[in-house]
């Protein structure tokens, strides 16, 4: 009994052991089974954008600054005023610039009238040329004719030289009067000149007394007022600005500069539209067109641009200027609001696409399937200088193939496929722990009832 009771246990622990090996040598041959999402590959609209934060700024605008040292003594506008090209904004203590132009047009006015009096002179001076020139003509024949008389011996030598004396005296007052003539000319101009040097003298005075009165350079809104009614200003010298009384920023024509990342600036182009949303206006969108792309590279952590120092160039993370015109900016819209503009690069009308997800990249020798009788085996691993190879795993037969794939155009969560898949092709896109270690020909169990955009761990 107890020998056929031992030959019994024996035959059930071996009966035991061929079921183990059968099971584990089945579960090698036919691989294990991978639970993945899927989606199937179809045509729509592929759009590439770049995403990029920034500030609504003005186009145009002016910094008002001081031109002199002196008291603001009135101020004609607040922040956020509109104004009008040429409007009063505000005023500074200019009393003595004030007397300054007074004193100046006293004096034009007096050289004025110095000239008004002396072409008044000149013009009698000329009036006596005239009258002393028919006394000399008169003076000349009563010579002539004594002349003739005096030699036909009918007058007197007495009488002869007496009309001679007349006629040099006549010629002598004429050149006086000539002389006063061209004597009043010389001081005519030099009241001209006076009048010039006056005007100079006024232009210059009123000149610096209107810098003392602060006017908008273009129509726009005041968007910046530090100064108050009793500081003084000053102007500014050599490398130091003169006191910002305000800034007038013209908002007919508004953009937005965004700061785009280093790795997307290269695909951001003039003429790209942007749909933009602005803080300040929660989830309205509204548009533009890109009109500055900037060559330098800014630092984000400064600001500034990026240069080198000492022969070294920054490792800092850098961004780069891009302008946005907007073509419909809400009326009441401010400088320095917080926006966020996305740039659209390309787009692929009705491609050929799959989920982004799907895309993954594979060593050429990690596809081959394993050799017979080498299930045991370690998956293989990538070899060194072995360029990836870009692909999708389609679903066929029931096994994940892997398959090469040319990308164009990428989207927000799509991607364009240029070649290598059809449409209706079902690939997997989950989860990424089965994608990161999925390998060609594995067998495979769809599961779509979890979302595709939760990604597992």
């Amino acid at each position: 009994m107890k020998t056929g009771r031992k030959k019994l246990l024996i035959a059930v622990v071996v009966l035991v052991v061929l079921v183990s090996v059968v099971a584990v040598s089945l579960r090698h041959a036919h691989g294990e089974v991978t639970t993945v999402q899927t989606a199937l590959a179809g045509r729509q609209d592929v759009v590439a954008l770049v995403t990029a934060s920034g500030e609504i700024t003005p186009k145009n605008y002016a910094d008002i600054s001081a031109n002199n040292i002196g008291r603001i003594t009135e101020l004609l506008v607040k922040e956020g005023d509109r104004v009008t090209k040429g409007q009063l904004l505000a005023l500074q203590d200019n009393i003595q610039e004030g007397a300054d132009v007074d004193a100046m047009r006293a004096s034009l006015k007096t050289s004025e009238a110095m000239y008004q009096a002396q072409q008044a002179g000149l013009a009698t001076n000329k009036a006596e040329v005239q009258s002393d020139q028919a006394t000399l003509d008169q003076a000349s024949q009563d010579w002539q004719r004594a002349q003739h008389l005096y030699e036909a011996q009918l007058i007197s030598k007495a009488d002869y030289q007496t009309k001679q004396a007349a006629y040099e005296t006549a010629a002598a007052q004429l050149r006086l009067a000539q002389a006063k003539v061209t004597q009043a000319q010389a001081t005519l101009r030099s009241n001209a000149a006076g009048i010039a040097q006056a005007k100079a003298n006024l232009m210059r005075a009123s000149d610096v007394l209107n810098k003392t009165e602060f006017r908008s350079p273009l129509n726009g809104i005041v968007t910046y007022l530090p100064i108050h009614v009793g500081e003084t200003v000053v102007m500014g010298i050599q490398n130091q600005p003169g006191s910002v009384i305000m800034r007038v920023a013209d908002m007919s024509v508004v953009t937005a500069e965004l700061q785009v990342d280093e790795s997307d600036i290269v695909n951001v182009k003039l003429g790209q539209p942007v749909e933009l949303t602005i803080d300040a206006y929660g989830d309205q969108k509204y548009h533009g067109i890109v009109t500055e792309v900037g060559d330098t590279a800014i630092l984000s952590s400064t600001g500034q641009a990026a240069s080198s120092s000492q022969g070294q160039a920054n490792q800092g993370a850098k961004n780069f200027k891009v302008v946005v015109t907007m073509t419909d900016p809400p009326v009441t819209i401010r400088p320095g609001l917080s926006c966020t503009g996305k740039v659209t690069t390309a787009v692929a009308k009705q491609a050929l696409s799959i989920p982004i997800q799907a895309v993954v990249e594979r060593d050429p020798s990690q596809l081959n399937p394993p050799k017979k009788g080498a299930a045991q085996a370690a998956a293989p691993t990538a070899q060194p200088n072995q360029k990836p190879e870009q692909g999708v795993f389609v679903i066929r037969n029931g096994q994940a193939t892997f398959v090469p794939v040319q990308t164009g155009v990428t989207g927000v969560d799509h991607v364009q496929i240029l070649g290598g898949l059809q449409p209706g092709d079902q690939v997997v896109v989950g989860p990424y722990k089965a994608l990161r270690t999925m390998s060609n020909h594995s067998r495979i169990k769809v599961d779509n009832t979890v979302p595709k955009n939760v990604t597992a761990s």
